[in-house]
């Protein structure tokens, strides 16, 4: 059996100048699929299965999200309401703490699917 060498894309910043679209007709709504890395959202989500993102997708309590919590840091996970009304960003996983947040700006995404990598038959959406 063969190994395959891993590829490295890099993720390139596009800043886009006030009034242009950046080239896209999306509205700031992109599919985007991205591999889960460790287990803070296991059993639901494993290390290396793919999650499909929608970005401005409104957010809903019990939506899966992707959220910036610091400039450039991203975290993948549940949103829920906190005992006093607020947000939290959701382990599934109880090894890994909550997140408060301050309101829902800085959800990026919501997971709209999943599957298991190198597998047709294993989607499940949300």
């Amino acid at each position: 059996m063969q190994t395959r060498k891993p590829i490295n894309i890099p993720v390139v910043s596009v800043t886009a100048q006030a009034g242009e679209t950046g080239g896209s007709n999306c509205d700031d709504k992109e599919i985007v699929a991205l591999m889960v890395l460790g287990d803070s959202m296991a059993p639901e989500f494993n290390d290396g299965e793919i999650i499909v993102i929608e970005t401005g997708m409104p957010a809903m309590e019990g939506a899966y999200v992707i959220a910036e919590v610091a400039k450039e840091d991203f975290i993948f996970r549940q949103l829920k309401r906190d005992a006093q009304g607020g947000w939290q960003l959701h382990a599934l996983n109880p090894a890994y703490p909550d997140t408060a947040i301050s309101g829902l700006r800085i959800i990026k995404g919501v997971i709209t699917q999943k599957r298991k990598a190198g597998s047709r038959k294993s989607v499940k959406s949300y």
